[in-house]
């Protein structure tokens, strides 16, 4: 073999030519034909944002929202202001639907239990014999099951299959549902009528056991009509909260107290004594006495506009007497019709399926295998039944034990309508086609029919045709455009007087008293393998990727028990294993656990996250265990926050400002700073016509996390997953903040969302070696990705914490999870820089937003409008108002002159342009304070 020599000059010039051409070769334009549009579908133009009025369910409620689509593609949802429950607002789960739509764990096809991967057609033939041995026997042993269906569309098929097959039978399973508030009313009036609260025109607001402001259907409207009450002090109204553990209603109260779930009925019954209802009170603590003798006094002061909320989690007996008192105060309570024909419950299925009768069992739309109660046992009497199908957008607990799983079409890929708490109807109409080959509901509800294969479309189009009249063509795109039917609410009824129930007996306990709740982020588990809402902080305790039982300081202390210490939790025989979290406000004696955790079968993201409590649930207590116990395991773990319980002791105006209403007339609004010394260049003003800043209203603001999420849905912002938490890292552009200037016993605590202050005198800027962080002639605080190096000194001089480090590629190479899956890739905004590992990123106030306004503006020749952020957009409250402060009458500039205006740490003279309106309350003078 002849000896390497290095080849000549001309040798290695024709190798680089060589290499150069492949390279080139291997960019070129695919072989395939590429065929332009011949006619462009209509408003699509590339890279130019579409909005698509329709709406998304939460427990069956409709919310209305605009769905943004950019080249076909959607990556955002915001409220649709038309609509009664959204109002123009989002809350998380509508926020992070969109990420739903793209999971790659989604059901990609028709699967059956002892084959595998099948196809639609072989799922026709296998249903085809027990469906026509359903329909030979009149509809005997056919089973469905749903969610809470709120659809016109498929309310009528329901109707139609059932007037078909009489012996069928329809059962409903809805894990966070309002069960025992019907039956409550039907104690009460006879009747299971649904009620509609007014917070708008209620004064006084009682709260026992229910977190109106918390996460629900009906978040939304209920918090947008309290908020905007009291934004005039004229019409303040008091807010009481009596509650196992802490809320987000309870954050907001201005009396709250911890209430052990025992003493609840004793609590009522105080209340309804002084209104003349001469019930027997059993024993009560002498601070729930106090309590319950203040409030009842202040609903008697204020009967007209007094409201009492029961909540989900007590007996139907405690419902029915919230009935009598709101009926007794004349509340402003529209009492909606009951469903004609009510469908049977989970119980009853379960009593079929042990008795053999079910010889075809249909699932739509439900996971019961997970939030059934546990000692309904689902999974084994499923079993039971001689064919079994389930339909699904995943392949969940519930597909695992059936022999049949169909994926189902997302919201956002299938036609439907639905309606929201107060009767709206909406359409919903999809964005895309099915990503997975999944079909509606109501064309899988039509194949369980035995008719013609019809599309979704022509399905809810005969829903409507009729209130359409001659012209509805035009009825229908009108409907479309605004995403609501017109005068389509239910009308309310008047139910007459409520009567006086009977109390059930107070039974000695000796174990510990858990509440079940909805969990703030997850609902009820349906949102576990979303990686948004895993990662986003509860609003009380700030946990993420995970739950845990919220136990008070003195009950951990006299058990023994510390913060992160793991737990058995028995009763009834059956066991879990949980997490303790020691929280302020908890009541003594009881404890609070979040549902929705512990799923073996999510998906990627949320396999084998936290406990599963539904195991402890019972079909007569779905939410509420009394008598539960509690062992401890030698065995640490880990609670993961995003921020530590913040007690401030002494002067806390620095971080958070709170006043008393009574105190507002004496209160004079504070700047943004003064002009001590400074290394810092003066600020010249804004050189570019423009000077935005963002007031926050504390007071408004619920903690939801609305905005966190819509935050994270524009900016491209990533998840870093559960092992980057423990280390310390988070990627949030914004956060909620949570301050309490109370004690562990008498909760007085806030919110305060802190995105980047954008400060005149900004810190981060001088110290950065590149100029990566620079200010414009806007008053904007930017950040130049390409320009950063990643040495994080803006990060270590920011007093505000805002900045967050891109340790990891989390978006390009070293994704959480399914996080880098194609299917994800999708949702990204086109208008916000997908940053790469080792940059330094922040809020921006969403200047590609104020880019489109400003390009926008100059194509149509006029003045530049207003700009809204991503999370001001979210908020339901209406706790953030973004604007110019160069444009005359900007709604911005009068808030700065507002009595409650301050700025986050004035003191060191920073002059931030998002400043805050402090926190408002009204405490009862008789309680001395809160409870």
């Amino acid at each position: 073999m002849p000896p390497l020599t290095p080849p000549t000059r001309r040798t290695a010039l024709g190798l680089l030519s060589a290499g150069i051409a492949a390279g080139l070769g291997a960019c070129a334009k695919p072989s395939e034909e590429l065929v332009p549009y011949v006619v462009q579908p209509e408003r699509l133009l590339p890279g130019v944002p579409v909005r698509y009025a329709t709406a998304l369910s939460l427990g069956g409620w409709a919310r209305g929202v605009h769905a943004i689509a950019v080249d076909g593609r959607p990556i955002k949802i915001e409220g649709n202001p038309l609509h009664p429950a959204s109002l123009g607002a989002t809350d998380v789960f509508a926020e992070a639907a969109i990420l739903d739509l793209y999971d790659p764990d989604r059901s990609r096809t028709v699967t059956e239990r002892e084959t595998g991967i099948a196809s639609w057609d072989m799922a026709e033939r296998a249903l085809a014999a027990p469906l026509a041995q359903a329909r030979r026997e009149n509809g005997r042993g056919l089973r469905l099951l749903t969610g809470r269906v709120t659809s016109p569309t498929l309310a009528r098929q329901i109707a139609a299959l059932l007037a078909a097959l009489p012996e069928a039978r329809w059962h409903v399973h809805e894990p966070l549902d309002d069960t025992a508030a019907l039956r409550g009313a039907d104690l009460a009036f006879g009747r299971r009528y649904r009620t509609l609260s007014d917070p708008g025109r209620a004064e006084t607001i009682l709260c026992v056991g229910a977190d109106p402001l918390g996460p629900g259907p009906d978040q939304i409207r209920f918090s947008r009509a309290f908020m905007e009450r009291r934004r005039d002090p004229a019409r303040f109204g008091r807010l009481y909260v009596a509650e196992t553990a802490l809320t987000q209603s309870g954050i907001k109260a201005d009396a709250r107290h911890a209430l052990s779930p025992r003493d609840a009925g004793g609590l009522l019954a105080a209340i309804a004594n002084g209104l003349g209802a001469g019930l027997p009170v059993p024993d009560l603590p002498p601070e729930t006495a106090r309590f319950a003798h203040a409030v009842a006094a202040d609903l008697t002061r204020a009967e007209g506009r007094a409201l009492v909320l029961v909540g989900g989690a007590l007996a139907p007996e405690l419902h029915a007497l919230g009935h009598w008192i709101n009926g007794r105060l004349e509340a402003p309570v529209a009492y909606l019709p009951p469903e004609e024909a009510a469908p049977a419950d989970l119980a009853a299925l379960a009593a079929d399926l042990d008795r053999g009768a079910v010889t075809c069992l249909a699932i739509l739309g439900c996971n019961p295998v997970h939030t059934a109660p546990a000692d309904l046992a689902l999974a084994e009497r499923i079993g039971r039944a001689g064919f079994s199908v389930h339909a699904g957008t995943h392949g969940d607990e519930t597909a695992g034990v059936t022999h049949w799983h169909l994926p189902l079409a997302h919201e956002l890929e299938s036609w439907s309508d639905l309606r929201a708490p107060d009767g709206t109807a909406s359409l919903v109409q999809p964005l895309v086609r099915p990503l997975y080959g999944g079909r509606s509901v109501h064309e899988i509800l039509a194949l369980l029919a035995g008719e013609a294969a019809t599309a979704g479309y022509d399905l809810v189009r005969a829903t409507w045709r009729d209130r359409g009249g001659d012209d509805f063509e035009g009825w229908w795109r009108r409907a479309l455009h605004d995403g609501v039917i017109p005068a389509s609410a239910a009308l309310s009824v008047d139910p007459g007087a409520a009567r006086l129930p009977t109390l059930p007996a107070r039974r000695p306990v000796t174990g510990l008293a858990v509440e079940l709740r909805a969990d703030p982020c997850l609902y009820d588990g349906r949102y576990a393998n979303n990686a948004w809402l895993q990662e986003c902080p509860k609003p009380v305790s700030k946990q993420v990727w995970g739950n845990a039982l919220a136990l008070s300081a003195a009950e951990a202390a006299r058990r023994g028990l510390a913060a992160g210490d793991v737990v058995r939790l028995g009763m009834d025989g059956r066991t879990i294993e949980a997490l303790v979290a020691v929280e302020s406000g908890v009541a003594e004696g009881a404890g609070a656990l979040t549902l929705g955790y512990g799923r073996p079968r999510a998906g990627a993201i949320g396999n084998g996250i936290g406990t599963d409590g539904y195991r402890l649930a019972t079909a007569a207590s779905p939410r509420l265990l009394a008598g539960v116990s509690v062992e401890q395991l030698d065995r640490p773990g880990e609670v993961l926050r995003t921020q530590n319980y913040t007690q401030i002791e002494g002067e806390t105006r620095k971080l958070f400002r709170q006043i008393a209403l009574a105190d507002l007339k004496d209160t004079e609004p504070e700047g943004i700073g003064d002009d001590r010394p400074t290394l810092l260049a003066p600020w010249t003003g804004d050189a570019d016509g423009h000077a935005w800043a963002m007031v926050i209203d504390t007071h408004a603001c619920i903690g939801c996390n609305a905005c966190v999420v819509a935050c994270q849905s524009e900016n491209n912002v990533p998840v870093v997953g559960p092992e980057e938490i423990a280390r310390g890292r988070m990627m949030h552009w914004l956060r909620v903040d949570l301050y309490d200037s109370g004690t562990p016993e008498a909760v007085n605590a806030g919110f305060q969302p802190v995105p980047c202050m954008h400060c005149e005198h900004a810190p981060c800027e001088p110290v950065c070696p590149v100029a990566a962080s620079v200010h414009d002639g806007e008053g904007l605080n930017l950040q130049v990705y390409n320009r950063c190096v990643g040495t994080r000194f803006c990060e270590a001089n920011c007093p505000y914490k805002v900045r967050r480090f891109n340790f990891f590629g989390y978006a390009d190479g070293q994704p959480y999870a399914t996080m880098g899956a194609e299917s994800v890739k999708a949702q990204r905004n086109p208008n916000v820089t997908v940053r790469a590992r080792g940059v330094m990123e922040k809020c921006t106030y969403c200047v590609q937003r104020i880019a489109n306004a400003r390009q926008d503006a100059a194509r149509d020749g006029r003045p530049m409008g207003a700009v809204a952020t991503a999370c001001q957009s979210a908020c339901p409250t209406r706790a953030i108002t973004f604007g110019d402060l160069a444009r005359p009458g900007d709604p911005v500039l009068g808030l700065r002159q507002d009595p409650r205006h301050y700025a986050l740490l004035e003191e060191l003279n920073t002059r931030p342009r998002t400043t805050y309106l402090a926190d408002l309350r009204a405490p009862n003078p008789d309680l001395g304070g809160r409870t």
